[in-house]
């Protein structure tokens, strides 16, 4: 079973960067989008086979995600449950048989850290979310976490400790979702690699490869075992990040 995600930057832009054929080429389960940037009724996009599911921001032209699924969930959620956390779009969850599936866009913490406070209380209240959905089946949690965990994780990690995205209180939040049972799947499969998924337009930073990774698959101990595969598709382009791959094998898939 083969899982992708991509932050897409504004879906319709991309759509007009290829994106029907990379859909289509890279053949996944479930292709979750991150950073839609749509309303409802703004884009009819469908594909054969697929059902989808869509979590619009109240902003319009903001933040929003959405999941393209070839197999039917038992249930669809958007948002985790607190009303301070659920005008953004930016999570929804998928209850399959043998796990969820939750798609999230992490809010950034921004420039001088202005939105740091309320990203730590996010990050509070997604983990308590997770780890209920956890103590039912396992998870899968994909998407742009915005967050590059360890120094490897981005290219120039002196210049940025103080940065969104790489802060401490971020990158100690993060440590901490791990620790609750969850598995960096990419970071596990390639320890001493260093492989990023997000470019800033600036500065012709793609073309230098001066990057950060911050788009993940984490994947719940209990489903560890049936990891099969990952991936960073950074020769697939449209956004200025890249997308993500996951595989894995369900014995009765």
């Amino acid at each position: 079973m083969k899982f992708v995600s991509w932050n897409v930057n504004g879906l319709r832009a991309v759509c007009g960067k290829g994106f029907a054929e990379i859909f289509t080429a890279l053949d996944a389960d479930f292709f979750c989008l991150q950073e839609t940037k749509l309303q409802a009724g703004q884009l009819d996009l469908a594909f054969l086979g697929y059902q989808s599911y869509w979590n619009y921001a109240d902003k319009k032209g903001y933040s929003g995600t959405a999941v393209y699924t070839r197999h039917e969930p038992f249930s669809v959620q958007n948002g985790i449950g607190m009303d301070e956390f659920d005008h953004e779009g930016r999570v929804i969850t998928l209850e399959m048989p043998d796990f969820f599936l939750v798609n999230v866009y992490t809010p950034n913490s921004q420039d001088g850290l202005k939105r740091l406070d309320w990203r730590m209380a996010w990050e509070d209240a997604f983990r308590s979310y997770l780890q209920g959905l956890c103590a039912r089946k396992g998870v899968i949690v994909c998407g742009d976490m915005n967050v590059a965990h360890e120094e490897i994780d981005l290219k120039n990690p002196a210049t940025n400790h103080f940065n969104a995205g790489f802060s401490d209180e971020e990158r100690e939040k993060f440590g901490t979702l791990l620790a609750t049972g969850f598995r960096d799947s990419w970071r596990d499969a390639h320890p001493g690699e260093a492989r990023y998924s997000w470019w800033s337009y600036r500065m012709a930073a793609r073309e230098r490869n001066v990057g950060w990774r911050i788009d993940y698959f984490l994947v719940s101990d209990l489903l560890a075992p049936h990891i099969s595969g990952t991936d960073i598709r950074n020769d697939i382009f449209g956004s200025d990040h890249c997308p993500v791959v996951l595989e894995m094998d369900f014995p009765h898939v």
